[in-house]
């Protein structure tokens, strides 16, 4: 299977039908819930259940533990990451930005609640990592360039230096009781972002 869940053929790329791309949607929201509430012990079963799905309809998408771990987090980092089209397409480029690192925040959570679920899938010889960080780049890299070209974002800031200064932002938000303070955080980011005249 390819990142977007569709089976791959030596013809290409095959759709899912819409119920079993509903079916494998559900499973990686549960998936995400129990491995980052629950830790990687979480039974498959119960995270079938949870889904409205039998084991068997999560084997065939998952055919591991480690394949649906690896899976979770990567589908976490894509909803991420393919939100920027959208989120410039309905705000200016700055406040893009801005409820961007708001979402990203979020992420980082989860990931760290998945981080022990996270090292199953690495001791198993997995890399769920692999892509993360050149995606996230990417991602920051089009949300400055639209500012840039929008005159509301400096053009002289590098993206890894932003995903650098959020991931130490989204320490600052590890228990609910700090979110408030990583928002401020963001917010002088922010601020340090825009183009002043």
């Amino acid at each position: 299977m390819d990142r977007r869940g569709e089976t791959v053929s030596a013809t290409g790329p095959r759709p899912l039908r819409a119920d079993a791309r509903r079916n494998r949607e559900r499973l990686l929201e549960v998936a995400v819930r129990a491995f980052s509430q629950d830790g990687p012990d979480v039974t498959l079963d119960a995270i079938a259940k949870a889904a409205g799905v039998g084991i068997g309809t999560l084997y065939r998408h998952f055919p591991t533990r480690e394949a649906l771990i690896e899976e979770a987090y990567r589908s976490e980092l894509n909803r991420l990451c393919d939100v920027v089209p959208d989120l410039l397409g309905a705000m200016p480029p700055d406040e893009a930005t801005r409820a961007w690192m708001d979402r990203f925040v979020d992420y980082m959570t989860t990931k760290r609640g998945m981080a022990d679920a996270l090292r199953a899938v690495i001791a198993s010889g997995g890399n769920p990592y692999a892509q993360s960080r050149d995606r996230l780049v990417e991602a920051i890299a089009t949300l400055l360039e639209a500012g840039a070209a929008a005159g509301t974002v400096r053009s002289d800031v590098e993206p890894a230096d932003v995903l650098a200064s959020m991931g130490g932002v989204s320490l600052a938000a590890g228990e609910p009781a700090q979110r408030d303070q990583a928002r401020r955080l963001l917010d002088l980011l922010m601020d340090g972002l825009r183009y002043r005249r």
